[in-house]
């Protein structure tokens, strides 16, 4: 039975203090002094000084608390600690930060040399020669804006001290994290502990986005270095507007793309530019950056290619993974693109598609090998779905239609169709500290009754349920005599990160392939039996000379999107009629856990794509935009409609991502074909929608 509270904010350890993050005002400069008060007796503050061990997460430069620097507004800078959680942040009210303010980078094209995190230049074949024999060339800017994971409750940590003569000094963390031996690892750098006085006792993640992958380790560190120091429980809870502001967000990125065409429309070359604002300190930037190229060149892969990527460091809070660690925004772009080229060639978008996207096995840019194309079909199923075909010409004409006659109706409804396809590997590129080797172990024992433990954090019971279900099958026995331990560090399993749908992929096979060991051991050897499987990458180097893990993206699952859309011709709001999805997913181990899945990367995808409008201004996010964040309600979300190519033969693979990786694309095609403009931004809103229409009418009142 899994006891583990429902959220950090329930977890109230007797005579637990209460912590309250002390912030630095400015985006960029230097840390001069804090002025505080007298502090009662029970109040502690610390600082950078205080720390045993090291100022940074493991894995990244990004510090605990902000010793001489200041790189964002809302860094942390010191902690205050107390037993009144009121009196705390009356008191934190009072502590001035001291600081030397310096100008801030915080536009991306314009940061300078020392800014940029890294780059790429990755060519293929002579695009300049391409380019001078091209029929047409194409090109167009692509840019996406940030999102909020905007999870059920926001990022927090309690960390408990123990002291007895056994523990010699522990500290159990408890918080809502992704990657559970990124906390350990962190937590026992900063105390300067061995890893063995650290544990991690994950609280439920909830739905999260990616949001809880690194994040909670500043947190879970915060509270540790306060538990070490008062040698008390310590709990630190963000308010729900202090994680909106600081927490990270999907990075915004901008990204060009110039093509050259054949006669026949074929893509003879093409040429892209990427830049990805990563905001402060730069988690996770050759991942993004990487992602983001790679997804940029979209289903495609023309002989001549000419990519060249900058992720940079701007004076904003760290931005983060979200849902694809920046694939979205590439095949956003790409996508896009193509159906550019579909209208410029007066051809559906569809069948261009079918025309070039490669239906045989080959190698991705990056150097990874594909040992599974788009299947043949997948794009059809899609759009008999959706009725794509003839929705598609009966809206072109009408557009044409409108053309000729000067403009529509001033009341008339205007409707579009869009589609895209897209793929999605699992698992991270860039094995880190843990060199990507991931556990789990199964335990047999004398009355017949399964164990399965696992380092995996899951957001929901369903992969316990697959767990099982694999296990009652390959042994033969009940699911009800089946038990899966999860999380804990203190059960020593490292299966990585919960991430890239690496629950579904890497750590089901494992579980399998335990099982099958297991059942071929029991009649053989005697109960209880213990069996531990693992999994490692496999090193290729890249397009960077960097070794990656090129199981990431030999089984790739694909997905092609259909949105219907309207325009409603009063407010301009673009009102979504439909989605159609069809799925590659490999053998899918359960349907409707599959479906409920799928269906919420739509809507939060439509989100981002159509509503999620925030931005920083001069390093901040304005309060309003905290007030309107326009997240979709229930009564917003359109008919979704899921199709599954069955594949039983294949090992499941990771879906979660395909429909940020699809749908925005579709959606914004739908909507550019309903107002004859080519959109090429998302968030997409009404008054995007009213400007354009106003620039084409040249009138004020439309």
């Amino acid at each position: 039975m899994d006891t583990r509270p429902l959220f950090v904010g329930d977890t109230e350890p007797e005579g637990v203090l209460y912590g309250i993050t002390i912030r630095s005002p400015i985006a960029r400069g230097a840390l001069i002094s804090l002025e505080c008060p007298k502090l009662p007796a029970s109040y502690t503050l610390v600082r950078s000084t205080d720390i045993p061990g090291k100022n940074n997460l493991d894995e990244f430069s990004l510090p605990v608390l902000a010793a001489e620097s200041l790189s964002y507004i809302g860094e942390p800078v010191a902690l205050l600690i107390g037993p009144d959680p009121v009196k705390v942040e009356k008191l934190a009210g009072q502590i001035r930060v001291i600081t030397g303010e310096e100008l801030p980078n915080l536009y991306p094209h314009a940061v300078p040399e020392g800014a940029v995190l890294a780059r790429r230049d990755i060519a293929a074949g002579e695009t300049a020669d391409a380019f001078k024999e091209a029929a047409a060339i194409v090109e167009g800017t692509y840019t996406t804006g940030i999102q909020d994971h905007w999870y059920s409750e926001p990022a927090g940590a309690v960390a408990v001290w123990k002291s007895g003569k056994e523990d010699r000094g522990r500290i159990t963390v408890h918080t809502a994290t992704q990657w559970p031996f990124q906390v350990l690892r962190s937590v026992a750098n900063v105390l300067n502990f061995p890893r063995n006085r650290v544990t991690v006792a994950p609280s439920a993640i909830g739905i999260h986005l990616d949001g809880k992958l690194w994040y909670p380790s500043l947190l879970a560190c915060h509270a540790a270095l306060g538990a070490f120091i008062t040698k008390k429980p310590v709990k630190i809870l963000l308010s729900r507007i202090e994680d909106f502001r600081y927490s990270p967000k999907r990075n915004g990125a901008e990204i060009r793309i110039r093509s050259a065409l054949g006669n026949r429309g074929q893509l003879l070359a093409t040429e892209i530019s990427v830049l990805a604002d990563l905001g402060a300190y730069g988690v996770f930037t050759d991942e993004i950056l990487d992602r983001t190229c790679l997804g940029s060149l979209g289903s495609y892969k023309p002989e001549n290619i000419r990519i060249q990527g900058q992720a940079v460091s701007t004076n904003i809070p760290p931005a983060g993974p979200f849902a694809g660690f920046g694939m979205a925004q590439g095949f956003f772009a790409m996508e896009r693109h193509v159906s550019a080229i579909a209208d410029i060639l007066h051809q559906d978008p569809m069948e261009w598609r079918m025309d070039n996207i490669p239906g045989k096995k080959r190698l991705l840019a990056i150097g990874a090998p594909v040992s599974d194309a788009i299947p043949a079909g997948l794009l059809d199923t899609a759009a008999a779905m959706g009725d794509y075909r003839r929705k598609w010409a009966s809206y072109e004409m009408l557009r044409e239609y409108r053309r000729q006659n000067g403009k529509a109706a001033k009341y008339e409804t205007l409707r579009g169709i869009g589609i895209a396809t897209a793929y999605q590997g699992s698992g991270l590129l860039y094995p880190g500290n843990d060199r990507g080797v991931y556990d789990v172990e199964l335990t047999l024992d004398k009355e017949g009754t399964l164990e399965i433990r696992t380092g995996m954090v899951a957001s929901n019971d369903e992969y316990v349920y697959i767990w099982r279900k694999i296990a009652a099958e390959v042994l033969s026995i009940e699911a009800g005599d089946i038990r899966v331990v999860s999380g804990n560090t203190a059960l020593g399993i490292d299966s990585g990160p919960a991430t890239l749908s690496r629950n579904i992929t890497a750590v089901t096979r494992l579980v399998e392939r335990a099982c099958m060991a297991l059942r071929k051991q029991r009649f053989r050897d005697p109960l209880p039996i213990t069996v531990r499987r693992s999994c490692r990458p496999v090193k290729k180097t890249g397009w960077t000379g960097v070794p990656f893990d090129e199981n990431v993206f030999t089984r790739l699952a694909w997905g092609v999107a259909v949105v219907e859309t309207e325009i409603d011709p009063i407010a301009f709001i673009p009102k979504i009629r439909g989605v159609w999805l069809g799925i590659d997913g490999g053998k899918i181990l359960s349907e409707e856990r599959a479906r409920r899945s799928l269906k919420f990367s739509v809507i939060q995808a439509l989100g981002w794509a159509s509503r999620e409008a925030i931005g920083y201004t001069e390093g901040r996010i304005p309060d309003h935009q905290f007030d309107h964040y326009d997240i979709p309600a229930p009564q917003d979300i359109p008919p979704i409609h899921i199709d599954f190519i069955w594949n039983d033969t294949v090992h499941p693979k990771g879906i979660g991502e395909l429909p940020f990786h699809c749908v925005p694309a579709a959606f914004v095609q739908a909507v550019s074909q309903a107002a004859d403009y080519p959109f090429n931004r998302i968030p997409l809103t009404a008054r995007d929608v009213w400007d354009a229409k106003k620039l084409k009418t040249g009138e004020e009142d439309i």
